[in-house]
Parts: structure tokens; C-alpha cells; sequence
């Protein structure tokens, strides 16, 4: 097989999921416009992804991120124990 089709080959399918995208994200625009994409969180599931952003909302950053703001159970087992207190079990 030649080098410049064994190249080709292993490119086509590269080329053609950049086509597809190309053209999906092309079909959302005509149909909602602009948009402004960015790192959402979901609480529910506690992960986040890229995905579109509202108008009146700001991405997440997960420097800002705080565990337990707005969680309700953060915190309520908290161990008392002092951390940097040796273990002196034997």
C-alpha cells in the first residue's frame, strides 16, 4: 500500500468528526444564536462539563469552589479530632 493512501486512510475519520461538528455546531447556531460556552456544575450529580451558558450566568470556576457551599450534609459528621495530634496507639 502506498504511504500517501495508508496517510489518507488514517486521516479520513479525523476529518470527517470535524466535518460532523463543524456542521452540528453550524445548525445550533442558526437555530439559537450566539452563545458562550463554558465549565457548568451540576450539584446533583457533583461533576461538571462544558456545555452552553445562560445570559445571566457566569461559568464555574473551580478555583472559587468551596466544598460544601449550599450543600446541606457538608459538615455535620465532622470529625473533632485534632489533625496534627500524634497517634499514640501501640
Amino acid at each position: 500500500m502506498e504511504a500517501r493512501t495508508l496517510v489518507i486512510l488514517l486521516l479520513l475519520p479525523f476529518v470527517g468528526v470535524f466535518i460532523y461538528a463543524t456542521w452540528s455546531e453550524y445548525k445550533r447556531f442558526k437555530r439559537d444564536g450566539r452563545s458562550e460556552y463554558g465549565l457548568t456544575y451540576d450539584p446533583e450529580t457533583n461533576t461538571t462539563h462544558v456545555g452552553t451558558i445562560a445570559e445571566d450566568e457566569q461559568s464555574f470556576d473551580p478555583e472559587d469552589y468551596t466544598p460544601g457551599d449550599g450543600d446541606d450534609t457538608a459538615g455535620t459528621d465532622a470529625d473533632t479530632a485534632d489533625l496534627n495530634e500524634q497517634d499514640i496507639r501501640t
